[in-house]
């Protein structure tokens, strides 16, 4: 169902893999409540996804770009513009990566050459993002960006590894640069705290078809979905949250909130 709550604004998607990524979920919402956009990946990632089936879909262009280059996010920036025919409404950042994750490397092992990698593409990507954004004055006044995080930036969940201080680097960049997006030019900054998704960067963290059960027997609405994702994300990208920024918004069915639940406690009880 659509309410056109994004007629007539643009921006840019960073992330849309597969039809299993959240950002090309929301990419796909945006465009049925009326927003129009530009898609961007790095040139690696396009080659390993389907990004040309979403932009025929939602009649969408792509400009391939490195996020960790300030170069690249500037190119992308100005040709965004100049496809949409003005400053932008919103951005998503949906970008995570850890080598350290891919290889097998345990927290406690670490290269700490895949380290910096990783948190320069899935964290210092965002400060360059909004850095760049900010200095071209091309976001438009009660613009929204919004970056996707998980809850392992304030719990221990022992095999996210590296990504979990990723994250709480990235949210620490949202409240920082956030303040100063507020400040001078009523830009909203947030991140979405969603449940365990099973898309394709998720699944290679060691365990986590575990993450999911767990968390959706601990949730007392279940796992937030990609989909439910992309809907929270259509709301702050809309003029329905204009006051809202600087905050961790966490998505996951109650997850963050939970103790312990019944469904939880049973598996350890033995029942006469």
């Amino acid at each position: 169902m659509s309410f056109n709550l994004l007629k007539g604004k643009r921006g840019i998607i960073f992330g849309a893999l597969d039809s299993n990524s959240i950002a090309w979920k929301t990419a796909e919402r945006v465009h049925e409540e009326g927003g129009q956009f530009v898609l961007t990946n790095a040139p690696v990632a396009m080659r390993m996804g389907q990004i040309n089936e979403l932009a025929e879909k939602t009649g969408s262009q792509i400009i391939p770009a490195d996020a960790t280059s300030v170069e690249d996010l500037q190119k992308l920036v100005e040709q965004s513009m100049e496809i949409l025919g003005g400053k932008i409404d919103f951005v998503l950042h949906s970008i995570g990566m850890s080598i350290n994750v891919r290889k097998g490397n345990h927290y406690t092992d670490q290269n700490y050459a895949w380290t910096q990698k990783g948190t320069d593409v899935s964290a210092m990507s965002f400060h360059k993002v909004m850095q760049t954004l900010y200095k071209a004055d091309a976001m438009n006044e009660w613009g929204s960006i919004v970056a996707l995080t998980y809850m392992a930036a304030q719990r221990v969940f022992p095999d996210y590894n590296d990504m979990a201080d990723n994250k709480a680097y990235l949210e620490s960049i949202a409240r920082s640069f956030g303040y100063f997006f507020g400040r001078d030019k009523n830009v909203r900054v947030n991140t979405i705290s969603q449940s365990p998704t099973p898309t394709t960067a998720g699944s290679g963290v060691k365990g986590f078809d575990g993450f999911i059960a767990y968390a959706d027997k601990m949730s007392p609405l279940g796992n937030a979905t990609a989909l439910d994702c992309a809907n929270y994300t259509v709301s702050l990208f809309s003029d329905l949250t204009k006051r809202v920024t600087l905050q961790n918004l966490f998505h996951d069915g109650g997850f963050s909130n939970m103790g312990v639940s019944d469904a939880v406690m049973s598996t350890f009880m033995n029942e006469d």
